[in-house]
């Protein structure tokens, strides 16, 4: 089955048909010739996971998924949240988000410095809207890892349980426990169902 992911992030791609499987053909926007970023004008991450699906489904009237993942900090009171990807400025650069991060927690011990991922996706099929949330609890670390695997700020996040960061784990390892992985096998299940298998994750 192909469907539309609402995203042109290879990364993003990358985990989505990972964690979907063979049943499914993920495909970007930019694959069908829809350009550029799409819109998150919206104060929440649910807000901008339904704009950006609307958006693409008002433009190929087929069925597509979005989503939007923000980071929140309890010492930040929350931030970045919605703000995450454009922490450090429009330009969305990762490094300069981890930079920013890092310098605002300074001196806050690591039981303070708790966080956690959460994603939202939205999937729009047949005109229907359905929602899907999953969370991943952790904390920030000190420094910066060197582990090359993942992307965002998973370098810096430490998932509950691991004494790695989620760039040093496999993406294989990453997906089981993600914010991404739990709401996108939230979605897997959904649409499995709804094509008659009852083979859920």
């Amino acid at each position: 089955m192909e469907i539309l992911f609402a995203s042109n992030n290879p990364h993003k791609l990358e985990e989505a048909q990972a964690i979907l499987g063979p049943s499914f053909q993920v495909v970007s926007p930019a694959s069908r010739g829809l350009r550029g970023d799409l819109p998150e004008t919206c104060d929440t991450l649910r807000g901008n996971s339904v704009q950006k699906a609307s958006a693409v489904w008002n433009h190929f009237q087929a069925d597509c998924f979005a989503d939007d993942t923000g980071l929140e900090i309890d010492a930040l009171g929350g931030a970045p949240g919605v703000h995450t990807a454009r922490y450090a400025g429009e330009d969305k650069d990762p490094a300069a988000n981890r930079r920013r991060v890092l310098e605002e927690l300074q001196g806050v011990p690591f039981e303070k410095r708790t966080a956690r991922f959460r994603c939202v996706v939205s999937l729009i099929e047949d005109g229907r809207l359905s929602v899907f949330e999953g969370v991943c609890e952790g904390h920030i670390a000190f420094q910066e890892s060197e582990g090359v695997q993942g992307f965002g700020y998973d370098s810096i996040f430490l998932a509950e349980g691991l004494d790695v960061t989620l760039a040093e784990i496999s993406i294989e390892a990453k997906n089981a426990l993600s914010h991404r992985g739990k709401a996108m096998r939230m979605l897997q299940c959904h649409l499995l169902k709804k094509h008659g298998s009852s083979s859920c994750i």
